[in-house]
């Protein structure tokens, strides 16, 4: 029994490597509201990065030069901002991810709106051996739709 417990705190433990989880994670949603506004608008700016994340201005500043640096994105003050390929590509994994947690809550039957918001809380943190599985598991669902009914019917 102790053992177990031991084994649930360590998990705990490096589910939660604080700093770098949490650094990786924000960076992320920057990358998908950036790849979103420019999908949406063919351009991203600080203003409305800051109305999305909910941020100072200031602080998108900061975030964007982190990622410039880090060549996920060429920045310049005061023009627009575009994703690298680099930047691209981990903005449409987390987009993936997304809409894959999305289907499952959907088929779930839980309502847009919660399965959206947890959606946000945990899409950073799956494994992509997850990810995988959970979209072999939603193909296999689709596929069986009785199964899909006999669930909603429970």
């Amino acid at each position: 029994m102790k053992t177990k417990n031991y084994k649930r705190l360590d998990s705990i433990k490096a589910a939660h490597q604080s700093e770098k989880t949490k650094s990786s994670t924000r960076m992320e949603d920057y990358l998908e509201i950036i790849l979103e506004l420019v999908e949406l608008k063919g351009y991203a700016t600080t203003l409305d990065i800051s109305r999305y994340m909910n941020v100072s201005a200031p602080s998108v500043t900061k975030m964007l030069q982190r990622l410039d640096e880090g060549g996920y994105l060429e920045y310049e003050k005061y023009h627009g901002i575009n994703l690298t390929d680099k930047g691209t590509h981990v903005a449409e994994g987390i987009k993936q991810k997304h809409g894959i947690l999305l289907e499952f809550f959907e088929i779930l039957g839980i309502g847009y709106d919660t399965a959206n918001q947890d959606t946000e809380g945990i899409e950073h943190h799956l494994n992509p051996k997850t990810i995988k599985q959970l979209r072999k598991f939603i193909t296999f669902l689709k596929a069986n739709p009785k199964i899909i009914e006999n669930f909603k019917n429970l």
